[in-house]
């Protein structure tokens, strides 16, 4: 691999920051401690800041050695929250508060992108601007969209953006990029139906929401199968179903909670019109009503196909050719996907091994996000920070389009 010597070199102290971070991690729109963390590293090394879009957000701004003349910029963003889950872990640098952890490595997006503005501080190998993204709250809060609102690209102007994403199972030198979706919309759904309440022996007196909820759950899955194209990914999980406090009574409502994923807003839409049509008629059939509740959080992550071609080829630099992948698109979300909404860019994978960087016994297979035993693998930072360095450099060399 060809990583950059002074990155391998400082690693081990990166490494502790993050080791740090881990062992204090924040949630959604709380990251106070982690973003002055972030700050007071990048005040150290000579980086100019500014804070507070999105609430707790931190941007870096560092100029090429043209003082930014150029009017070329680039966005790289890590994401700083973490999730509300206990640890399992119990090695040194475990979360010190319970019921919240880095059990999706953003720790270690956040290191490796410090480790890359360390490097940029002393060696500003480029012409124009590197704007260093450190975003609160991807899980769950959309802290990507409050960046934005609070006018990340309006204050920042830049022509691309990128994100990265550690990715457990693929062995650690390899790297995933693919233009197109690779994520997809994240939805929820809410659906109280009402009938009318009776006594279980005495049914007919009622009007039961229990089997009207049950033809409906049944019915969601012909929108997959029978309305929208077989070649068009959909998801529809209906996830919770509540109703009902006693075995003698039919209760008057019964509510369906759940998930809805797609790769494009055209199938989402299709999916939110026909499970809206679907809810009410199925409830009208019966006698009943409903209340249909559709919330959609986060779109598509959908890669510009320019963007991900440069950053296979900044890959295939570092790693070889054979050790850039197919990023297979995932039904996970992201909330980058606000970002290349508004700006051409690319959204990538780097592996995060099998999960033996871990110590063991505490959960097996390859270390998966969103995991009590997970850890980020600190070998990851240096070819992380080496791909954000050569991306920013290669990409501000381009020639300006006339």
């Amino acid at each position: 691999m060809n990583v950059i010597d002074s990155i391998v070199t400082q690693a081990a102290s990166i490494a502790a920051v993050r080791r740090d971070i881990h062992a204090h991690p924040e949630l959604c729109f709380e990251e106070v401690r982690t973003a002055d963390v972030v700050a007071n590293k990048l005040t150290e090394w000579g980086i100019p800041i500014h804070r507070g879009l999105g609430t707790t957000g931190v941007v870096g701004i560092v100029k090429g050695r043209d003082g930014g003349a150029s009017g070329r910029a680039i966005g790289l963003r890590a994401d700083m929250d973490a999730l509300p889950m206990q640890e399992f872990n119990t090695f040194a640098h475990a979360s010190k508060h319970t019921g919240k952890m880095h059990a999706c490595g953003h720790d270690g997006h956040t290191a490796m992108l410090l480790a890359a503005a360390q490097h940029f501080a002393k060696h500003r190998n480029f012409d124009g601007t590197v704007y260093l993204i450190f975003q609160p709250a991807e899980e769950g809060g959309g802290g990507a969209r409050e960046m934005i609102t609070d006018g990340l690209f309006e204050q920042f102007p830049m022509q691309a953006v990128y994100g990265m994403h550690n990715w457990p199972g693929m062995p650690v030198g390899q790297f995933a990029v693919s233009p197109g979706p690779v994520m997809a919309s994240s939805n929820e759904f809410k659906i109280t139906i009402r009938g009318k309440g009776s006594h279980a022996a005495l049914p007919h007196n009622g009007i039961d929401p229990v089997p009207i909820a049950c033809q409906m759950v049944q019915a969601f899955q012909t929108i997959i199968s029978r309305n929208k194209k077989p070649v068009d990914a959909g998801v529809i999980s209906v996830t919770m179903v509540h109703a009902g406090e006693a075995t003698n009574v039919v209760p008057d409502s019964c509510e369906l909670q759940g998930t809805v994923r797609t790769f494009s807003i055209e199938v989402l839409d299709l999916i939110e019109k026909r499970m809206k049509q679907v809810a009410e008629h199925t409830c009208a059939a019966h006698d009943a009503t409903c209340e249909f509740h559709f919330h959609r959080n986060y779109p598509p992550t959908v890669n510009s196909a320019a963007e991900a071609d440069f950053a296979r080829k900044v890959m295939a630099g570092i790693v070889g050719e054979a050790n850039v992948l197919v990023q297979e698109p995932t039904m996970g979300a992201e909330d980058f996907a606000f970002m290349l909404q508004a700006k051409p860019g690319a959204y990538c994978f780097i592996a995060n091994g099998d999960g033996a960087h871990r110590e063991m016994g505490h959960g097996g297979g390859p270390c998966t996000l969103h995991n009590p035993s997970y850890d980020f693998n600190d070998d990851l930072i240096p070819l992380g920070a080496t791909y954000w360095v050569k991306l920013a450099e290669d990409w501000l060399a381009q020639p300006t389009a006339a």
